[in-house]
């Protein structure tokens, strides 16, 4: 193992052999394959529930009344495909480093640096938002307590609990997640008997009913460019959905839970976020969700539950810390594959005696540290804006996945190699039709002013990275990531006389 390394090395040193990018190639380097099939399935699952949908629907509900159902139909589709590619390319490669490293081995070094960089970027903000999220949540039952103190103790907390091994993070997900969907059913439920006997909710200004998505502007109150406007809501919401191609280089077995996790998105899709949101706007007329406190709580009341608010605080607490925990994974595990790469220190590619990438869980705590500072100075309103730069970061990430799934299933027509495990739907239209929906949405930040800013950050992010790459990026980082193909190879026939 190690003389193969050596090798490498020095084939890198002399300039030519490619980078070995597997899940390592020598001691304390090798990730511990310690994510089983409920894992992974509720990690799948946890990563379509969070404050994109608790907080953030009534957002996208105000901007396009009852027609979000369609966007959110339609941005669940192109999340699907985007999850199939992904999907694919992790079966036939499963590494750590997932879309970073996979973006390097099809589109180019420069693509994966850049690719790699953006989702540690997006996770960064993404996770400050969500701890100084946590610390709001914990200010509703403990108001005199500083919210830094909240910030402080979390952060040690899921960083003690994230360095000790990855089936740990994998529980953690498992009960966050089982705690959300449980819910997110009573919520479905509770609204469904709410429309079945006729309760009447005292602060609703109409009787709750299937008219109310009509009766109040019609599905589509706002036109066709409030729909386009909920895109930027709607998609963040999705975001995060993509840690499930960074399971691969941990997954015991990746080719039987990666597609089975990615199979189950549709599902959650419709589940979660259409018929949630359908019996909440038959519920209420959909002007006034979000005006009169949570709407969540709003069903709760409604049942005659005086805990309501208690009970959604709860939920959305484990959904924050679910948020946090998966933000150090994914950040984690990309920046594992970047060192990889000769993309990151090196020291971003060492792991525990757990096989935990421990540096790159000490660089996450760092950086959510700021959010103790920023806490303190930014305001509330600010999270419309760091919505919209996550936004556009998620959404640059998965074009990159596509890109480079296009350029795989290119490379494996033009050299005959044998087909995938687990093909993407409906190739090559569907991934044509989903890059167009991505650019769509991008073009769709730039159109509305209060998002407008996620470009222009946007655009200096990328400009950044590619300025970093040009002076500090040398020897083994310029060159394409080397991929072990782990497709079953076709059978041999043998030959009869």
């Amino acid at each position: 193992m190690q003389q193969a390394q050596t090798r490498d090395e020095l084939a890198a040193e002399n300039g030519t052999g490619t980078v070995r990018t597997a899940a390592g190639t020598a001691a304390g380097t090798v990730l511990n394959r310690g994510l089983n099939v409920r894992h992974i399935r509720f990690m799948a699952l946890g990563s379509a529930i969070g404050t994109g949908l608790f907080y953030g629907s009534a957002s996208a509900i105000q901007k396009a009344g009852p027609a979000v159902l369609f966007a959110y139909m339609i941005g669940g589709a192109a999340v699907f495909m985007v999850m199939r590619a992904l999907g694919e390319m992790a079966v036939r490669h499963p590494v750590s480093g997932s879309f970073g490293q996979y973006a390097s081995r099809y589109l180019g070094p420069l693509a994966g640096f850049v690719t790699g960089w953006t989702y540690v970027f997006e996770m960064a903000i993404v996770a400050i938002a969500d701890v100084t999220a946590f610390s709001i949540y914990m200010g509703f039952w403990f108001p005199s307590v500083e919210r830094w103190v909240w910030i402080l103790a979390i952060i040690f907390l899921l960083a003690a609990l994230n360095l000790l091994s990855v089936k740990v993070f994998g529980e953690l997900e498992f009960w966050f997640t089982l705690v959300k969907v449980a819910a997110i059913i009573a919520m479905i439920a509770g609204g469904a008997a709410i429309l079945a006997f006729g309760f009447q909710i005292g602060d609703a200004s109409a009787a709750p009913g299937l008219g109310n998505l009509v009766e109040h502007g019609g599905l589509f109150p706002n036109g066709f460019e409030g729909l386009l406007a909920s895109f930027a809501v709607v998609m963040f919401a999705f975001g995060g959905i993509e840690t499930i191609g960074i399971t691969a280089g941990e997954a015991a077995d990746p080719k039987k839970v990666i597609p089975k996790a990615v199979n189950t998105v549709p599902v959650r899709v419709l589940l979660f976020y259409v018929l949630t949101l359908g019996v909440l706007m038959s519920l209420f007329p959909w002007n006034e969700i979000g005006s009169n406190g949570s709407p969540f709580v709003q069903i709760f009341s409604g049942l005659g539950i005086p805990a309501a608010p208690h009970i959604l605080n709860a939920v959305v607490i484990t959904a924050a810390l679910s948020a946090i925990n998966s933000d150090i994974f994914g950040a984690g595990r990309i920046l594992f594959g970047l060192a990889k790469q000769g993309h990151a220190p090196q020291s971003f590619g060492r792991v525990s005696r757990h096989g935990v990438p421990w540096m790159t869980v000490v660089m996450m705590t760092g950086i959510l540290l700021v959010g103790v500072v920023l806490n303190a100075v930014i305001p509330e309103d600010v999270f419309l804006l760091i919505a919209s730069i996550a936004t556009f970061a998620t959404v640059w990430v998965w074009v990159m996945i596509l890109a480079s799934h296009v350029a795989m299933k290119r490379e494996i027509a033009r050299k005959g190699l044998p087909a995938s495990d687990f093909p993407s739907l409906w190739w090559p239209t569907a991934s044509v039709l989903t890059i167009g929906f991505m650019v769509l949405v991008i073009a769709v930040l730039g159109f509305f002013e209060d998002t407008r800013v996620a470009l222009y950050v946007g655009a200096v992010w990328l400009g950044l990275l590619v300025a970093a790459y040009g002076l500090w990026v040398r020897g083994i980082g310029r060159r394409r990531a080397h991929l072990e193909d782990e497709t079953s190879p076709l059978p041999v026939v043998a030959k009869t006389e």
